[in-house]
């Protein structure tokens, strides 16, 4: 008995051992950045990076881990209206500026996630505000941004709207109160043609005031096809008024056990979206990559196995793209975390809370290093 429970604990980690060595290659010490050279992936229409928060910036170990590996930033939530202009009179470009000075110093491409979207301040929340209170503010804040980052020699793009219609279609709405997750410069109202204004006031100014920088629509959700189709009506709408739009950014929060990077008809649709991108002359994003849990434990294999699944189906999805026109990735985040509440309970990146490396980042160099394309998917 004794000898059948050693010799089957034993059979389990060779197991184990065998699946997590599958993920590791020899060339797991080379950074993404030499890999994107070696293998001769196009400067000009690859990029792959990832985001860390304002607060990482005075930390060196942290920054030096992320220029190990990467030359593609985009700060976390540093250039959004709730840390510059968070109320009428109030201006704050400390974080900005640090920012810019960290990339100047480091030779870094920036994308500004500093769009007109939800993450906005409470006093732009607070039921009160009126219509103009609200336009005057975004106005305010979104051309200043616009002028500055324009000279900014380290921008390449910036998200001009985020998040701007639900995952059954609907355009995404203000909510009571000044504490939950809401749209709140959509009772702006709608214009003649059924568009939110701000929408399109955001698209004007970039264009105005901003023509130095790429000027990207970032989203949300996963594949839901409902709220894609209403996305790329809006973009079609904003492009047939004259107005530039040079990228679609998709978030790519995977979900749980039902996430996009699992499901074989939504990276379908994923490919398609990036085919329509492409054919109407714009860039496709990966904006935000991380993967969220709900109850399960963040350490078990399972868990890990999906998550590496789910990455590399897609970055292998945007490799199999990246002669058709520009692609990009950014991983938000660099570390597993806890979540903000009960869903998501846990957050999961590139690297265990400790700072270790974890199989996700070895799957992510090794479909670099392959050139991979094929897609994989649980029996």
């Amino acid at each position: 008995m004794y000898i059948f429970l050693t010799n089957s604990v034993l059979n389990l980690r060779v197991i184990v051992f065998i699946l997590l060595s599958n993920l590791i290659f020899t060339q797991n010490k080379n950074s993404i950045k030499d890999i994107l050279i070696d293998k001769e992936y196009d400067s000009k229409s690859f990029f792959v990076g990832a985001t860390i928060g304002h607060g990482e910036l005075l930390r060196p170990n942290i920054t030096q881990l992320y220029l190990s590996e990467f030359t593609y930033l985009t700060p976390a939530n540093s250039f959004k209206q709730t840390a510059i202009h968070p109320r009428p009179g109030v201006w704050n470009w400390n974080k900005y500026d640090d920012f810019i000075d960290f990339a100047e110093k480091n030779n870094l491409t920036l994308r500004v996630h500093g769009p007109v979207s939800p993450q906005a301040s409470k006093w732009a929340k607070n039921d009160n505000r009126t219509k103009e209170e609200l336009l005057k503010n975004m106005e305010e804040f979104f051309t200043e941004l616009c002028i500055r980052l324009n000279d900014e020699k380290t921008v390449k793009w910036m998200d001009v709207v985020n998040e701007t219609v639900l995952r059954n279609g609907e355009w995404f709405k203000e909510k009571p109160g000044d504490s939950a997750w809401e749209n709140p410069w959509t009772q702006i109202g709608l214009n003649d043609d059924g568009f939110p204004i701000y929408i399109v006031k955001a698209f004007e100014i970039a264009n105005k005031h901003a023509p130095n920088v790429k000027l990207v629509y970032n989203h949300n959700g996963g594949m839901e096809r409902k709220m894609w189709e209403k996305v790329l009506e809006t973009i079609t709408y904003l492009k047939n008024l004259g107005l530039r739009v040079d990228g679609i950014g998709w978030q790519a929060h995977l979900r749980d056990k039902n996430g996009v990077g699992l499901v074989k008809e939504d990276l379908n649709y994923l490919s398609y979206l990036i085919d329509w991108t492409h054919a109407n002359s714009m860039e496709f994003h990966v904006t935000e990559l991380n993967y969220w849990l709900n109850n399960e434990n963040p350490k078990s294999i399972s868990v890990q196995k999906r998550q590496v699944i789910s990455y590399n189906n897609i970055v292998n999805t945007l490799i199999s793209k990246k002669n058709n026109g520009v692609v990009t990735l950014n991983i938000w985040g660099l570390f597993d975390r806890r979540g903000p509440g009960d869903y998501p309970k846990y957050i999961l990146s590139l690297y265990d809370q400790n700072g270790n490396p974890k199989q996700s980042l070895y799957a992510i160099k090794k479909s670099l290093i392959n050139e991979s394309t094929s897609l994989i998917f649980e029996k």
